[in-house]
């Protein structure tokens, strides 16, 4: 992400949370949502500890994944149109690839999956670490990525 994307990046993420997430959450967790796509809170997130990824199709914006400190999927959404299309596999490859760089001995990357994204983490080789919870209106289910070494083949 560059600088200035940030208002359509979360433009994108709002739109697929209000369609795929909102629906399970009561208003506390949508506002606690909403109040973390802030585009404000995006910059200032990608210049501490946090990146950006953005995927395109003809010019058009159609995933976002961001990471924090290299082990922790903050966001990965792909809009409707584009999704079961490998653009979130992708995402995750070229967001493992830079976290590597950054943290060569990363083991593993963690998430906060909703309720309905269980399914879309397992076939990206998540498993989930325990059951619902629930934190400031915020539901999800602990998930984690075990990483092979590079040098495992």
């Amino acid at each position: 992400m560059k600088p200035g994307e940030e208002q359509k990046v979360c433009e994108v993420v709002r739109d697929v949370f209000s369609e795929f997430v909102a629906p399970l959450y009561e208003n506390e967790g949508v506002d606690e949502f909403s109040r973390y796509i802030d585009p404000i809170l995006l910059a200032k997130r990608s210049k501490g500890n946090h990146f950006t990824l953005l995927a395109e199709d003809a010019g058009n914006l159609v995933g976002v994944i961001e990471l924090r400190d290299f082990n922790h999927i903050s966001l990965l959404f792909v809009v409707t149109s584009a999704q079961r299309r490998g653009i979130a596999k992708h995402l995750l490859h070229e967001a493992l690839e830079m976290a590597r760089s950054n943290k060569p001995d990363l083991s593993e990357v963690s998430v906060h999956s909703s309720p309905n994204a269980v399914d879309a983490y397992e076939r990206l080789g998540f498993k989930a670490e325990g059951t619902e919870k629930l934190e400031h209106g915020i539901r999800y289910i602990p998930m984690r990525l075990h990483l092979r070494n590079h040098d495992d083949g």
